[in-house]
């Protein structure tokens, strides 16, 4: 199989930032920037600089740190938000105009020519001062399809180095996407940028049916965090190209470094049963699972945890084997008899039926009593 050829602009730092509560100091920015630069991120857009001086200024930050990824920043298609893009220092601007009749007349009120007119200028201004254009469509997903085509062609003329389809609200499912994007590759000429909300919950479905139709840069967001109900996820995009798209220049190895970083940051809490970085992702308590585990992982792990710098668990309960049981107390340093294995287990199944959590210290506690049976 030929690997995608994909890229990824992070937007943690933007549209992440816009999850409700949320707020990035300059050095958690920076922090945030420096993780996705070591997994090998190629574009991290670092704000909207017009928004505030602060903003603009941690922008700037980010574009002066000297990393590898190329920066980018976010722009209405206006002048005053060109002004402060360009001041900044990035590689990049993502020029943004809404496309859908429904945006166009509730948000601007204008000609549809007008709207396309004005973005036109905006990207001029921004090649004339050597930035890269993304020229990016606000609610493409409910634009009509020939109209979008035409915006398209139009900056692409004015020199727009890529595009950029925008489900805003999340609305698409991962057939409608893949439609889309294959209806619209063959007349760009410039490769196309994908940008999911999680709205139904298809965020990163979306974006990875996306790549596997021919988009390029795929947007993300640290544990899906953004808007609503936020973004298409880094590491589940980046785990999904590793293992079905053959990608292998990303280092995930840190990724679950990074999603705790952002967690602990942005004040997020993951799920636990969170895809590639929950604390269950890689834990069992199944004991038909774990004894098939202990012969060979991938019966029952498509991931391999390590890959994604995590750690397989096994946790006791109700569905506790035997072996699983022996497994846990050898690691743990127990050396106990049969018949004491069997005592622990079924008192491992009444506390979790008692809906008890089975922590070390609670196993500690059984084999301890286990003991004193025996001294009986």
């Amino acid at each position: 199989m030929k690997p995608w050829n994909i890229e990824i602009c992070d937007v943690t730092l933007r549209d992440g930032e816009q999850t409700p509560g949320v707020t990035f100091s300059c050095d958690e920015k920076m922090e945030i920037a420096g993780h996705l630069d070591a997994i090998g991120v190629e574009v991290i857009e670092a704000g909207f600089p017009v928004v505030s001086q602060d903003e603009k200024r941690c922008v700037t930050a980010v574009a002066r740190a000297g990393l590898d990824a190329r920066i980018c920043c976010l722009a209405r298609a206006v002048r005053e938000d060109m002004e402060a893009a360009i001041t900044c220092g990035v590689d990049m601007v993502s020029i943004f105009i809404a496309t859908s009749d429904l945006h166009i007349r509730h948000k601007y009120r204008k000609p549809r020519e007008e709207v396309i007119a004005g973005a036109l200028e905006m990207i001029e201004l921004a090649k004339d001062h050597g930035l890269q254009v993304r020229f990016a469509a606000e609610d493409a997903s409910r634009t009509d399809p020939t109209f979008l085509k035409e915006v398209y062609r139009q900056g692409i003329m004015h020199g727009a180095d890529l595009v950029s389809f925008a489900d805003t609200v999340g609305c698409l499912t991962p057939t409608e996407i893949h439609g889309v994007v294959s209806h619209l590759l063959p007349d760009l000429g410039r490769p196309l940028c994908i940008h999911c909300h999680n709205d139904l919950g298809f965020a990163s479905a979306n974006t990875i049916t996306a790549a596997e139709a021919g988009a390029f840069q795929l947007h993300t967001t640290v544990n899906g965090i953004g808007e609503r109900a936020g973004n298409a996820a880094l590491e589940e995009v980046l785990t999904a190209a590793y293992m079905k798209g053959g990608v292998r220049h990303y280092d995930l190895g840190r990724i679950t470094e990074i999603s705790g970083c952002v967690e602990r940051i942005s004040g997020i809490k993951i799920a636990k049963n969170k895809a590639v970085v929950g604390d269950h992702a890689f834990c069992h308590e199944s004991g038909i699972h774990i004894a098939a585990i202990l012969e060979e992982p991938r019966t029952y792990e498509f991931i391999p945890p390590e890959l994604v710098g995590a750690e397989r668990r096994f946790v006791l309960g109700k569905h506790t084997g035997m072996r699983a049981l022996k497994h846990v107390l050898r690691t743990q340093g127990y050396d106990l008899s049969d018949a004491q294995v069997r005592w622990v287990l079924e008192e491992v199944k009444t506390c979790s039926e008692g809906k008890c959590c089975v922590t070390p210290e609670v196993l500690c506690s059984i084999i301890r009593r286990s003991e004193e049976e025996g001294s009986e």
